[in-house]
């Protein structure tokens, strides 16, 4: 890359650092982490089918359809683990021999994987699969509880993808498909398609496309309460190698492009070719990144008036890259329509006979404008459609697709960025919470198998929640959201998970539910209780602060209960300790204190306290405390207490120390009876006890051998005279000795040495684990 470009790349992010002071906190932590095990979510999966990766939501029906690989599912929407039907759609023998005679695996490959379904009306859906490398659609409907295939076959080819797993995009408006995919086997035309009664697609150029990777599409009503006549409009969100740019290597740049539904294509030039085909470079700057970032999904966001409606899109760090960075920033409509509008275009010069540079086109453009779709002023100079268009404005459009304006984020920025994390899928609802205010909540799929729920608030990103929906880390592949319903569907290659967009069950006190943040859920003070405000009633007196997380109202929660345990001198302690919120700090008191953490002595593990060699000095009072910092109030709350008592010497062998984990509330603390409960550690310990009694095990086995081979000698069946005249020692001789002095230590105690190198302040010397009845 040339300095000349990453000079002014610089000083822009300087730029958005110095504007936009909420960049340096963009990498949010989410405030909860919920593994799948505590994810009570409802689950779709049938055996030997695979690749879930098509999901069209029927409210009207009640159903959820899924599109598998060679299977279609009608699932029940408001359970998706109940199947209402499924139908089979396999691929022919003959084909899928073809198929692999072509070169494709037979059984990935060479099936048939459903890559689009979509609604016609009440009673029929359209339906379209990869069938072996050679697409084909078909209609389907529910009829009598049936899915049922109407076997009106068509010819899937520039609606539906040859490869499985290329990515695609669709959208169906007033009965007419749009499409954007590939035309051919190989995968090298790629084409946006309109199949209709006035077929058209683009340019076979690739100024037009090149080599790109379409990920979302959509229709905006922009003809509505237009001054200007204006039409409807399909835009494509997609990547492509950029042509703008002089490089050695391939740079992959984000694209929106957008058609007029309207558009019936060229007389002479552009027949059956788009007329009103333009695109534009869409900006989303990763903070410490020089390279564009890579746009993976959008979605449309309606607000009422078309005007104010926005699009959301997440983006990736560059392929290439060695830092793996993932983004979301917004688009305004009305900004994409204005580069569209009045925008300058690009336009290719020759500098060598070889060699094509863009630059900014400086003329006047013909008229009417080039891309322009056909409006009142169009219609007034005589033009009432595409076909009518001069030959000059259709000429320009055919080579200057590309304006020389970018989309900017509303923002200035990203709204959202996480390090280390791939996101693959975004969708957006929009509610209402208690102030009366409408709030977009965002959520978003990773390549790991999670969705991250995440809402800004007047520039400040917070990350509800993130939930593991899939138990091996695979992408999430598909998001659809029901907003009637409430409900969010995430597909993937095992199987289809439905989740609740309010989840307010899982905030058991009144602090956590306020500190979520969550427009969804308010405390309701009367029912103590965390509840959704779609199911609450007007008069309900109920709790909520979003930008503030005020929660003053809470009432002070029931005191933690402090548990008793008897400490054996020499014995190794664990207290438990859970937290309940990412964004809190932990930290440890004794007799009222903050505990001083030396080294060799204590240990903090995953919140847990670890005391090593326990001794009369340790017998007390022990607290856990969090505190939770929230805009810019605090909240510290007791999470656990424990009361530690020194055992009498004659009760050394019948009881020991350890913990129970408690719910975390706060403030004071009560004492519960005397318990004896049992020690646990961290898995590395687990681990040394097993590799000790191993070689335990292996010295017993070791004298046993030793004592046959002397008994051997006494009775004068071996002889030792061959091995004199060598000086050696016998093997055997070095193992008796150390497994004897193993063996010497199994009537004991063991003594275990563990090192680990000291960090983030903490460290753990080795110390003596005295095993006993205790700790079985």
């Amino acid at each position: 890359m040339s300095s000349a470009l990453l000079t002014p790349n610089v000083l822009f992010g300087l730029l958005l650092v110095c504007v936009f002071p909420v960049l340096c906190t963009l990498d949010c932590t989410p405030r909860k982490s919920i593994p799948y095990q505590r994810n009570h979510f409802k689950v779709f999966r049938a055996d030997g089918i695979w690749n879930y990766s098509t999901l069209l939501i029927r409210e009207d029906l009640g159903l959820l359809i899924v599109g598998a690989r060679e299977a279609i599912f009608a699932l029940d929407i408001n359970d998706i683990s109940d199947a209402k039907a499924k139908t089979t759609w396999q691929v022919p023998e003959a084909k899928r021999k073809e198929c692999e005679y072509k070169g494709k695996h037979r059984d990935i490959e060479c099936s048939n994987y459903i890559r689009m379904l979509h609604q016609i009306n009440e009673s029929t859906m359209y339906v379209c699969g990869t069938n072996a490398f050679n697409p084909i659609c078909d209609n389907i409907a529910y009829v009598d509880g049936q899915l049922k295939m109407e076997g009106k076959l068509e010819e899937g080819k520039g609606k539906c993808p040859f490869d499985p797993f290329q990515s695609y995009s669709s959208v169906m408006v007033d009965g007419d498909l749009y499409s954007a995919t590939v035309f051919n086997f190989m995968g090298s035309e790629p084409i946006i398609f309109r199949s209709s009664h006035s077929i058209l697609r683009t340019e076979l150029m690739s100024s037009w496309l090149n080599e790109p990777r379409f990920v979302y599409m959509d229709m905006v009503p922009e003809s509505v309460d237009s001054p200007q006549g204006d039409d409807d409009k399909i835009y494509v969100f997609f990547s492509e190698i950029a042509v703008e740019y002089d490089f050695y290597s391939k740079l992959i740049v984000s694209r929106v492009a957008r058609v007029c539904k309207g558009d019936r294509g060229g007389q002479r030039t552009l027949q059956k070719k788009w007329t009103s085909f333009l695109k534009a470079s869409i900006n989303c700057p990763i903070p410490g990144s020089l390279l564009p970032s890579v746009v993976q999904d959008a979605f449309l966001v309606h607000n009422g008036d078309w005007k104010k409606n926005i699009f959301y899109a997440i983006f990736t760090s560059q392929p290439a890259s060695n830092d793996v960075s993932s983004a979301v920033c917004a688009y305004s409509v009305s900004d994409i329509n204005e580069v569209f509008a009045n925008g300058k275009y690009k336009t290719p010069l020759s500098v060598d006979a070889s060699h094509v540079k863009w630059v900014m086109y400086t003329g006047d453009p013909p008229v009417p404008r080039p891309g322009a779709c056909i409006n009142n002023e169009a219609r007034a100079s005589g033009i009432q459609s595409s076909l009518e268009l001069p030959d000059k404005t259709l000429q320009f459009i055919r080579d200057r697709p590309l304006m020389d304006n970018s989309v900017e984020p509303i923002t200035g920025g990203p709204m959202l960025v996480r390090n280390g994390i791939t996101f693959t899928r975004i969708v957006v609802d929009r509610t209402v919470a208690l102030d009366g205010k409408p709030y977009e909540v965002m959520f978003i799929g990773t390549d790991s198998g999670y969705v991250q729920k995440a809402v800004n608030y007047k520039g400040e990103m917070h990350i509800i929640v993130e939930l593991q929906v899939f138990q091996s880390p695979e992408p999430v592949t598909v998001l659809r959201l029901s907003t009637n319903k409430g409900q969010l569907y995430a597909g993937s290659s095992s199987g289809v998970v439905q989740m609740p967009v309010a989840d307010c069950s899982r905030y058991s006190l009144c602090l956590d539910c306020v500190l979520a943040r969550d427009p969804y859920c308010a405390w309701d003070l009367s029912s103590h209780r965390c509840t959704s405000l779609s199911h609450s009633s007007k008069n309900v007196d109920l709790v909520q602060s979003l930008h503030d997380g005020d929660a003053s109202r809470c009432p002070d929660p029931e005191p933690v209960v402090v548990r008793n345990g008897t400490l054996v001198v020499g014995n190794n302690i664990r207290l438990s300790c859970q937290q309940d919120s990412n964004l809190a700090q932990v930290s440890w008191h004794f007799a009222g204190q903050p505990l001083n953490i030396s080294p060799g002595k204590y240990t903090i593990y995953n919140d847990d306290l670890f005391i090593y060699n326990a001794s009369a000095s340790d017998v007390g009072h022990y607290t856990c405390v969090s505190v939770e910092r929230v805009v810019s109030r605090q909240y510290r709350r007791t999470l656990a207490a424990y009361d530690l008592h020194l055992v009498p010497d004659e009760d050394k062998d019948l009881i020991s120390v350890g913990t129970k984990t408690e719910k975390p509330p706060r403030s004071p603390t009560t004492t519960a009876p005397n318990t004896a409960v049992h020690p646990s550690f961290p898995q590395q310990y687990k681990t040394a006890n097993v590799w000790v009694a191993t070689q335990v095990a292996l010295g017993v086995v070791c004298v046993l051998m030793v004592a046959l081979l002397l008994w051997n000698l006494y009775k004068g069946h071996l002889t030792l005279q061959k091995c004199r005249p060598q000086h050696r020692k016998l093997p055997q001789c070095d193992s008796v000795t150390s497994h004897q002095t193993s063996s010497s230590h199994s009537s004991g105690q063991l003594v275990i040495s563990l090192k680990n190198n000291q960090t983030n302040g903490t460290r753990t010397d080795s110390f003596k684990h005295t095993i006993d009845e205790s700790e079985i």
